[in-house]
C-alpha cells in the first residue's frame, strides 16, 4: 500500500469496458513525512476522492479489483481510503 496524494484526474476516450464509469485518478506517491516518493501513478477511485486528497493506495491487481466492485478487471492500483494525518511514534518500527 501506499500513501499519495491526488494530484489529477485523467480522461480517457477509450477504455476496458470494466472502467466504464469509473473515476481515474493521477496520484503521486509520498514518503510519511509528506515529501514526493518517486514518479506519479494511475488508479481507479473507490472513494471519489479529489485533487489534494491525502489517500491509501492499493498497489496489489486482487485487492484493487475487489475495493471497486470490478473482479477479473485489470486494475494494478486503487484509492481506497482518505488519510487525515500520519503520526510516527519514535521508537517504534
Amino acid at each position: 500500500m501506499l500513501i499519495a496524494r491526488v494530484i489529477g484526474e485523467l480522461v480517457a476516450t477509450h477504455k476496458h469496458p470494466s472502467h466504464e464509469g469509473a473515476k481515474i485518478l493521477l496520484v503521486q506517491p509520498l514518503n510519511l513525512d509528506g515529501s514526493n516518493r518517486g514518479d506519479a501513478v494511475v488508479a481507479l477511485d473507490a472513494v471519489d476522492a479529489g485533487v489534494g486528497d491525502q489517500v491509501l493506495v492499493t498497489t496489489e491487481g486482487f485487492s484493487a479489483m475487489t475495493a471497486v466492485g470490478r473482479t477479473q478487471s485489470p486494475i494494478d492500483m486503487a484509492v481506497i481510503g482518505f488519510i487525515d494525518h500520519v503520526e510516527l511514534v519514535p521508537g517504534v518500527a
